[in-house]
């Protein structure tokens, strides 16, 4: 058994697709209509394009605004994507105008650092030393 697929929610599919692809440098995997002005939209690392798939999910159930807007609240990232160095992509993201609701910060062996994907979400990069 092994992941080959993981989610985040997302607001807007386009402009999600935009951030994820132009801004963090994700692949489009997958883009396929589902009917109405949904999509199937998955994005893979241009390092492993036969690796993990992140969907990018529509929002639309009821149950996930409440959800997301009492983690965020709370400061708890979605998800964590591995970096070779935080401090250097936190750099590149800042230049591109992410914006971070945690500078890199050192945990004992990781280094993390967390910003807002505009899409609804908080995202980790993480590196361990």
């Amino acid at each position: 058994m092994r992941i080959n697929l993981a989610s985040v929610f997302v607001d807007d599919q386009a402009a999600a697709l935009r951030f994820y692809t132009e801004v963090l440098g994700f692949a489009v995997k997958h883009d396929m209509p589902l009917g109405g002005t949904d999509r199937w939209i998955t994005v893979v690392s241009p390092e492993a394009p036969d690796g993990v798939e992140l969907l990018l999910e529509p929002s639309g159930h009821p149950a996930v605004r409440p959800f997301r807007e009492a983690i965020v609240a709370d400061g708890i990232p979605w998800t964590s994507f591995a970096v070779d160095d935080v401090h250097k992509e936190y750099e590149r993201l800042v230049a591109a105008g992410v914006v971070f609701t945690q500078p890199p910060t050192e945990m004992g062996p990781v280094t993390t650092a967390v910003f807002d994907d505009t899409c609804g979400n908080l995202i980790q990069i993480a590196h361990q030393s």
